[in-house]
C-alpha cells in the first residue's frame, strides 16, 4: 500500500513539473483560464475532501468509508497540483475576482450561504453532515457528493473548453471522466438505501 501511495505521489509531481516544460502556451496570467480554474478548483476540491472527512467518522459502513477515502486522496493530491501549478507560473493562489470569472460566471448569484460555486454544499449543509449518523449520514453525503461532482464536472469541462495548458486540460479532462464515474457510482449506493439523488 504504501509503495503505491508513493507511486501516486511520484506521478503527481512529475504531471506538476511537466508543467514548466509544457510547449502549448506561453505563461498563464492571473487573470486566465489556466489560473481561474486552478484557484476555483482547489477551493471546491478542499471542500470535497472535508465532507469526506467528516462522513468517515459518521459512518462504520465500508462502502462509504471507502468511496470517501478515495475522494479525499484523489481531490487532496488534485488540489496539490493545482496550487502547485499556480506556484510554478508565479501566480497568487487567490483572486479579487469573484470565483468562476474565469468561465464569465463571476457574476451569477451565490448558490446558497456558505456556497462559493456550483455544487459546493452550503454552510448549514456541511454543519448537518456532522450532526448526522449512519445511514442518514450516508444518504446526505452521497446526495452532497453528487450535486458537489456535478459542479466540478461543470468546472472541469469549462477548463478543457478554455485553459491552454495541455497538462491542465487532461487533468480537467480526467476530473471529468473519473466524477462522472463516481456519480454512477453513488447513484447505485443511493438506490440500495432506498434514496434518490436530490434532496
Amino acid at each position: 500500500m504504501a509503495v503505491a501511495v508513493a507511486g501516486v505521489l511520484v506521478a503527481a509531481g512529475a504531471i506538476t513539473y511537466a508543467v514548466a516544460e509544457d510547449g502549448s502556451a506561453d505563461t498563464p496570467t492571473a487573470e486566465s483560464a489556466d489560473a481561474g480554474f486552478a484557484r476555483d478548483m482547489a477551493i471546491h476540491h478542499q471542500q470535497a475532501v472535508e465532507m469526506s472527512y467528516i462522513v468517515r467518522d459518521r459512518t462504520k459502513d465500508v462502502e462509504v468509508r471507502r468511496l470517501a477515502y478515495d475522494i479525499a486522496q484523489t481531490q487532496a493530491n488534485q488540489r496539490g497540483m493545482l496550487l502547485g501549478w499556480l506556484d510554478l507560473w508565479g501566480l497568487p493562489k487567490v483572486s479579487a475576482d469573484p470565483p468562476m470569472t474565469w468561465m464569465g460566471m463571476g457574476d451569477m448569484p451565490s448558490a446558497g450561504e456558505g456556497s462559493l460555486m456550483p455544487g459546493m454544499a452550503t454552510d448549514s449543509e456541511m454543519k448537518k453532515l456532522g450532526t448526522l449518523n449512519g445511514k442518514q449520514a450516508e444518504i446526505f453525503y452521497l446526495r452532497l457528493m453528487t450535486e458537489h461532482h456535478r459542479g466540478g464536472i461543470h468546472m472541469a469541462k469549462g477548463c478543457v473548453d478554455k485553459c491552454t495548458v495541455g497538462v491542465e486540460k487532461r487533468l480537467a479532462q480526467g476530473m471529468v471522466d473519473a466524477q462522472q464515474s463516481e456519480i454512477d457510482l453513488m447513484a447505485g449506493m443511493l438506490k440500495e438505501r432506498g434514496a434518490k439523488p436530490g434532496s
